[in-house]
């Protein structure tokens, strides 16, 4: 049976959600901490950076992933809808965002090769002060920190080899729980462990700055060294590092004979704990080492028995050695947040040519992030089907994919919903 067809003439917008995230933008202050701390635009260039952060806002949370979806025929009209809101170029956004950019730090190593980094104080700070303004950061609080390097493979002008064998930057995140709260950019080739504890001294010192503290430190392998566990010691209450493994080690550990057996996430693996020190002779450090028996039972020739061993140096000599292997283990998190990043908030396809700029997207297109936490925490608390963990996807089905018209009725303006689900009970 054919389809009859009957065309409807006026502004209907099938993303009629996205309203309520513009208005949340606006409502929490964040339009005004923004241009407080990025400073004004001449009024030349016609948009503050507040109009230009909340307009990329809207079109990723409307389903864009390049910035230039926000000049795209299925989500311009359905902004400009949205009274009082002015929707710039994308050519406007990506210049605001160039001028937010700051020349890299030069370093040179002791072999003479030459490493750049990008660090963005101004916008890492105002991305911090964004989460106390909403409200997901508090000062005067402590908070578990994590931080991890990742490699973003692409092929951008100043992109370099990197340790997989594809071009890249290799940028310093840190996370509290599924917050960005910094972002250091690096050339791809930079050795993870090089110039690390500048990094998280930068980091530290910017959450200390609003009064953020750090209660536990927690990292890879590739923060086991010197100089970047004296800077996580000195400013976090207690810390976890994965060790490396290292022929002194296994030394110690052909004579440890007092194995506890514990059952981890249904698995059984031996534990010990033995006095470290191999970096500071002065300092009462803790080395858990955990092992377990290996399925094909072949002879390790480094270890001379078949078991795969793991170990974390920590100041914790309190908690139990299942205890710190667990809290350990929570680190895949921060590892979900960089998947969230790549392929919901555009890092996946950075805009610009050159590691300093591309730094500046990251740094704004992570506040956004956290932003989109702040509103799934409001919205979660009405739609029933809306978590404080649902993916973007998910989110734009369940709440900004809803057919709507603007209408000014009675000298104000009204939104107009086709649809049973409770947006009217939605607090922006």
């Amino acid at each position: 049976m054919a389809i009859k067809v009957q065309k409807l003439n006026g502004a209907v917008t099938p993303f009629a959600g996205i309203s309520f995230v513009n208005n949340f933008f606006k409502n929490s202050s964040l339009d005004k901490l923004i241009d407080s701390e990025l400073g004004v635009r001449s009024k030349l260039v016609g948009y503050q950076y507040s109009e230009i952060i909340r307009n990329l806002t809207s079109t990723f949370l409307a389903g864009g992933d390049h910035i230039e979806d926000i000049n795209s025929e299925h989500l311009k009209k359905h902004l400009t809808m949205i009274p009082d809101n002015n929707v710039p170029s994308p050519d406007t956004v990506l210049r605001g965002i160039k001028e937010l950019a700051v020349n890299n730090v030069n370093y040179v190593s002791d072999s003479g090769i030459s490493y750049n980094f990008n660090i963005n104080t101004k916008l890492n700070r105002l991305n911090i002060k964004s989460l106390l303004l909403t409200g997901q950061l508090q000062s005067g609080k402590y908070y578990d920190f994590d931080y991890d390097n990742q490699i973003l493979a692409n092929e951008k002008y100043d992109a370099k080899r990197t340790y997989k064998k594809t071009k890249g930057y290799f940028p310093g995140i840190a996370t509290i729980g599924n917050k960005i709260v910094y972002i250091e950019n690096r050339d791809g080739n930079a050795n993870v462990k090089f110039k690390q504890e500048i990094t998280l001294s930068n980091a530290y010192e910017l959450l200390a700055e609003q009064g953020i503290k750090v209660n536990r430190s927690r990292m890879d392998a590739g923060s086991y060294a010197k100089e970047i566990i004296d800077v996580v010691d000195k400013n976090s209450k207690l810390f976890y590092i994965r060790a490396n493994k290292s022929g002194n080690l296994f030394e110690q550990i052909k004579q440890i004979t007092d194995w506890q057996t514990v059952e981890i996430n249904y698995v059984e693996y031996q534990v010990v704990s033995i006095v470290f020190t191999q970096f500071f002779k002065d300092r009462n450090y803790r080395l858990v080492i955990m092992r377990q028996a290996g399925k094909s039972k072949q002879i390790d020739a480094f270890t001379q028995d078949t078991y795969t061993y793991r170990s974390i140096l920590t100041n914790d000599h309190i908690s139990t050695e299942k205890e710190i292997i667990e809290f350990y283990n929570q680190r895949g998190s921060s590892e979900k947040t960089f998947d969230i990043m790549n392929n919901d908030f555009g890092w996946k396809h950075l805009p610009f040519s050159f590691l300093n700029e591309n730094a500046a997207f990251m740094i704004i297109m992570a506040m956004i992030k956290n932003f989109y936490n702040f509103v799934l925490e409001k919205i979660s608390k009405v739609f029933t089907n809306i978590t404080t963990t649902t993916r973007l996807k998910r989110f734009i089905f369940r709440f900004i994919s809803v057919a709507g018209k603007w209408v000014f009725q009675g000298r104000r303006w009204i939104l107009k919903l086709y649809t049973d689900r409770p947006y009217e009970r939605v607090n922006t």
